[in-house]
Formats: structure tokens, sequence, C-alpha cells
């Protein structure tokens, strides 16, 4: 089977793309540097013929939040509308636990709108609400240095 991923050279897209293609299936890697722009719309066309399932674990390049509804939206309209026309079966995209719950935030927003989207579209989809990765634990820790302390909310971690 032909599975698109999208952010497939990413952290987690990668690992996946490594996955399905252990398990026997075609897996094609679907990011910028391998010429796939959802944001434009280049190469989509091409990479979603014959295309059986899309996996959308791409993420915004920008954590404003202005950016990052823009990035969610309009990538997320694109796909939909490309996997329509190349009659793609299945739309997967990974989003978060509790999104729903932190519409404060604007990265939560974004997904909130992309999941909406996903919802309102004709294809069969899947939302996979995962918790945080490990990998982004020093990152997390690299933004909460102060000196040479890190400042931490008072929450398990």
């Amino acid at each position: 089977m032909k599975i698109v991923v999208i952010g497939g050279t990413g952290l987690i897209g990668s690992k996946l793309v490594n996955k399905l293609r252990e398990h026997g299936h075609e897996a094609v890697a679907a990011a910028p540097n391998t010429g796939v722009n959802t944001l434009t719309g280049e190469g989509l066309a091409e990479v979603l013929k014959g295309a059986s399932v899309v996996v959308d674990v791409s993420n915004s390049p920008s954590w404003d939040d202005a950016a990052v509804l823009n990035f969610f939206v309009t990538s997320t309209r694109n796909l939909l509308s490309y996997e329509a026309a190349a009659g793609v079966g299945h739309h997967v995209a990974l989003s978060v636990v509790g999104t729903q719950l932190l519409a404060e935030s604007g990265y939560f927003r974004a997904k909130i709108a992309q999941e909406k989207l996903i919802k309102e579209s004709s294809i069969p989809y899947s939302i996979v609400h995962a918790t945080q990765f490990f990998e982004f634990l020093k990152g997390l820790a690299d933004i909460s240095m102060v000196g040479d302390k890190v400042h931490l909310p008072p929450v398990l971690f």
C-alpha cells in the first residue's frame, strides 16, 4: 500500500516512514526538502498519485500565533483538496492530547482549526491524539534556562 507521510523527513515522520517500510508498505517521505510543499501545493499532485493513505505529521516552522494558524489551515486545506483529487482513501493526522482544552494557546487553536477542517472534509480520517514526545525534553529545558538555572512550572514533569 502506498502511504504518503507529510513531514516524513522530520523527527516523527522519519521514524514512521521506516516503520511503515519495515511492514512492507510503500512509504513516501514528503516534505519541502523532497519537493513537496503543503503551503504552496508544490509537488502534492505528483506525490499523491496512487496513494491510499496520507499521514500528516508535519509541524509549523513558527510558534507565532498567526503563523502557526496560517500553517495548519493552509496546509490542511491544500492536503485535503489534493487528496480528494487523487482519490486518497484515508487521512491520518497527528494531534495532541487535550487540544480542545487548551484554546488559550495559539498553537492549540491552530490544531483545533486543523482538526475541524479534517472532520468537515469528505475524506475518511483518523486523528491521533498523542502525548508529548521524550525527544522534546531537551528543547523544553533549553528554552527554560535563565542564566545557569532551569525554570519550570510547578507541575509534574
